[in-house]
């Protein structure tokens, strides 16, 4: 009998329990990873479910009708895709050029991308960081021929990881969020193409008030202190 009443116990917790689920760009993953924790230890009963990727394919996921509550991407152009009718700039992101450790290739700034020797990652032209890729190297007149289009700028990021390529360009809060397994590198055409990351309930959720609530969360003073130490310029 006291197995049973247990069960029925866990039984009656799992019923109760709500689910908000938060669809957002990869360069996140860590900052909302912990402001996900912190939403869930102020709110009993909750559990915070992420979904991180590719701003487009998000946006295209999300205009298609998948079941999610929140939306925050790396651009307002995917923004709009995914048919949030009111969404908030929250932070600002800008790239670095990632290299190994070592910086076997000795990469300087952007011109030495265009190094027919060097083997160099990009993210797809579609996807944020690859939108944001493109302005910067036209800014600076730099021509490069990728070895690879990735479609998110984490994917991008391991390619340097792992060594299979000299360099890329991607979020220095990405460089920063790798701990030292990659080296960054500053440039000041980097300055031409920062990218706004906005945040909004999604039409349809049935979470709006624990929506509206994270996204709080993520505005707060709380919220700005973690995306600042992960190195974005919180608004």
């Amino acid at each position: 009998m006291l197995v049973a009443g247990v069960l029925a116990t866990a039984g009656c917790a799992n019923k109760d329990e709500r689910t908000l689920t938060v669809f957002a760009a990869a360069s996140l993953t860590e900052s909302f990873g912990a402001l996900g924790t912190a939403f869930q230890a102020s709110h009993p009963g909750v559990k915070v479910k992420f979904n991180f990727g590719s701003s487009a394919t998000l946006a295209q996921q999300i205009a298609q009708g998948a079941p999610a509550d929140v939306f925050a991407a790396a651009s307002p152009a995917t923004m709009a895709q995914s048919k949030a009718p009111k969404s908030r700039v929250f932070a600002r992101n800008r790239l670095e050029i990632a290299v190994p450790k070592g910086n076997p290739g000795h990469v300087a700034g952007l011109k030495d991308l265009a190094n027919p020797s060097l083997k160099v990652a990009l993210c797809a032209p579609q996807v944020p960081c690859g939108a944001a890729a493109v302005k910067a190297l036209a800014a600076g007149g730099v021509t490069v021929k990728p070895v690879t289009l990735e479609q998110d700028v984490k994917a991008t990021l391991t390619k340097v990881r792992l060594g299979e390529v000299d360099a890329a360009l991607v979020y220095r809060t990405d460089v920063k969020a790798a701990a030292g397994a990659v080296e960054g590198i500053e440039f000041p055409e980097a300055g031409k193409a920062i990218n706004d990351y906005p945040i909004a309930t999604v039409p349809k959720t049935r979470q709006y008030a624990l929506s509206r609530e994270f996204i709080d969360l993520v505005l707060s003073d709380e919220g700005r202190r973690v995306l600042s130490g992960a190195g974005f310029t919180p608004v």
